[in-house]
């Protein structure tokens, strides 16, 4: 999906609200134990809830690894899921990868060509080699950590340098180097509030995924008011607070009107511009 599309998706259906699918067998609906596949059953019903008001999913890894072989199973399995029937759904695989250049070769083949998601995450640590191996894929993206939603992301991501420039920033402007506002989007976290307009500084035309609203506390409005776009220019996820917002067997239900009342108040935002 390129840019255009995506854009194109986030009017056409009045929202950018990205469902992150973290799911944990500990966390959800006790009776779905009892299924072959419990993890893909709860995803698929999430799925079929809430597509009408989102345009994007985002299974992340962790949670999928932590099952095992029946984990990674369930991740493939949803991915092939939402690519049958939800074929305009952007996918975004939150695995946070990188690493030395022929290893992040390996690991943009597994989510790129093996499992085949829109969109993977990737830490920008280890500099350019690290990174460019996924940004060889025609059609794909790259979403680099920026400033994340965490409070542990003051201990490095906001150090300056002695002219004053944070580190974030050198993420920023180097990375803008090696891809483009055509294949690489940043995460910067709901929580870091009036810092988007220091990341629009930087980078005024690139997507931004954006966690944290919800359970994390993340202000919806606050984000649109400083990190929003005339293309809208977000992804803004919420997981927990969709996908646990009950866990009787009305779940999916549930999880449908926490969507519905995300995506109302985007419509507002997007009405905006």
């Amino acid at each position: 999906m390129d840019k255009k599309e995506l854009t194109e998706q986030i009017f056409s259906k009045k929202t950018f609200l990205c469902v992150g699918l973290d799911t944990d067998t500990r966390k959800i609906p006790q009776h779905l134990l009892a299924e072959k596949d419990p993890i893909f059953a709860f995803n698929k019903a999430i799925i079929d809830a809430t597509a009408d008001f989102c345009i994007a999913y985002k299974p992340n890894l962790a949670f999928y690894e932590a099952a095992g072989i029946k984990g990674l199973a369930a991740f493939q399995k949803t991915v092939a899921y939402i690519k049958a029937f939800y074929p305009q759904h952007f996918i975004i695989a939150d695995a946070k990868r990188g690493d030395i250049g022929n290893t992040s070769a390996m690991y943009a083949r597994t989510f790129f060509d093996e499992y085949n998601v829109d969109a993977l995450t990737v830490a920008p640590y280890m500099g350019e080699d690290s990174v460019t191996p996924f940004l060889s894929y025609t059609g794909k993206w790259v979403i680099l950590l920026a400033l994340t939603s965490n409070k542990g992301s003051h201990d490095f991501q906001l150090t300056t340098d002695n002219c004053g420039e944070r580190l974030f920033e050198k993420v920023l402007k180097a990375s803008q180097q090696w891809g483009t506002a055509d294949n690489m989007m940043y995460v910067v976290g709901a929580t870091q509030g009036k810092m988007f307009e220091d990341i629009r500084k930087v980078a005024p035309t690139h997507f931004l995924l954006v966690p944290g609203v919800g359970a994390q506390g993340g202000s919806l409005q606050e984000v649109c008011r400083y990190g929003m776009t005339t293309d809208c220019g977000l992804i803004v996820n919420s997981s927990r607070g969709i996908i646990y917002a009950d866990s009787s067997k009305n779940f999916a239900a549930a999880a449908a009107e926490k969507a519905r009342e995300l995506q109302g108040e985007m419509a507002c935002e997007l009405a905006q511009l």
